[in-house]
C-alpha cells in the first residue's frame, strides 16, 4: 500500500464525525500521524483514534468557540507530536441561522458565534501553525471553506456566507506571504456534503440534490481524499488555490 503521508504529523479539528473523521481514516492508512480534535463528541474522537490505532497520536478536546481556543488548541495538538506538527486541516465549523428579520439579539448571537468558529478559531489556528512550520522547514493548511464564500447561501446564513469569504481570503493571503518559507496553503469549497449538516428531511434532500448535476451530494471520503492530496506535497505549484468539490453545482 502507498503511503504518500509518511512522517506527516497532523492536526485535524471536528475529526469526531463528518469529513473531520474520514480524513483521520485516511491520513493515518496514508502514513500520517494524527491528532483528532473534538469537543462535544469527545468519546466519539477516542473511539476513532483507538480504532486507527498507532497512527493516532491522541485528541484534544477544545471549544472553538470560546475566545482564544484555536491557539490553545495547536499548542495542546502541537505537543502531541514527536518533532511536532506540520500539517493543520480545518475542518471544523458550524453552520447557523443569522436570520435579517430575527430578533437584534438573536442575530448578534449568531454572527458572534459563526465568526469565532469558522473564522476566528481557523484564524488563530493558523497563526500559531505559520511560525511553528517555518521553523521546521514548511508545512501545510488546508481550510474546509464552501461555495457559499464565492456565491453566496440563502438570507437565513449571511453569517456563514461571510464566514466562508474570509477563510478563502485569509488561505490565499497565508499563501502569497509565507511561500517563501515554505508554507502551502490550500482551500477547498464544498457545497453540500452527505454528513450531519446536511438536510435530511425529504424535501431539503431533494432539493439540495436537485441542484446538483451530478445528481448526489459530495461524501466525506471524496473530501478527504482531496486533503490528503494537498497535504501530501504531490502539487506544491497549487499553493493558494480554492478548490471546488460540488458536483458541478457552482461552477467558477
Amino acid at each position: 500500500m502507498q503511503r504518500p503521508l509518511a512522517g506527516r504529523r497532523v492536526l485535524i479539528t471536528g475529526s469526531s464525525h463528518g469529513v473531520g473523521l474520514a480524513a483521520a481514516h485516511l491520513f493515518a492508512q496514508q502514513g500520517a500521524q494524527v491528532v483528532l480534535h473534538a469537543n462535544r463528541s469527545v468519546e466519539r474522537a477516542r473511539e476513532a483514534a483507538a480504532a486507527i490505532g498507532a497512527n493516532a497520536l491522541g485528541v484534544v478536546q477544545v471549544d472553538l468557540a470560546e475566545p482564544g481556543a484555536g491557539t490553545r488548541l495547536f499548542a495542546e495538538a502541537d505537543a502531541l507530536a514527536p518533532g511536532g506538527l506540520d500539517v493543520l486541516v480545518n475542518n471544523a465549523g458550524i453552520y447557523l441561522a443569522s436570520s435579517m428579520s430575527g430578533p437584534e439579539a438573536d442575530w448578534q448571537a449568531a454572527w458572534d458565534a459563526v465568526l469565532q468558529v469558522n473564522l476566528r478559531a481557523v484564524a488563530d489556528l493558523c497563526r500559531a501553525a505559520v511560525p511553528a512550520f517555518v521553523a521546521r522547514g514548511g508545512g501545510s493548511l488546508i481550510n474546509i471553506a464552501s461555495r457559499a464564500g464565492y456565491r453566496g447561501d440563502d438570507g437565513e446564513h449571511t453569517a456563514y456566507a461571510a464566514s466562508k469569504g474570509a477563510v478563502l481570503a485569509l488561505t490565499k493571503t497565508l499563501a502569497r506571504a509565507y511561500g517563501r518559507d515554505g508554507i502551502l496553503a490550500y482551500a477547498l469549497t464544498p457545497g453540500w456534503i452527505d454528513t450531519r449538516m446536511a438536510p435530511h428531511n425529504a424535501a431539503g434532500l431533494a432539493a439540495a440534490k436537485n441542484e446538483i448535476p451530478i445528481g448526489r451530494m459530495a461524501s466525506a471520503e471524496e473530501v478527504a481524499a482531496m486533503c490528503a492530496f494537498l497535504a501530501s506535497g504531490a502539487c506544491a505549484s497549487a499553493t493558494g488555490a480554492c478548490i471546488d468539490i460540488n458536483g458541478a453545482s457552482y461552477v467558477r
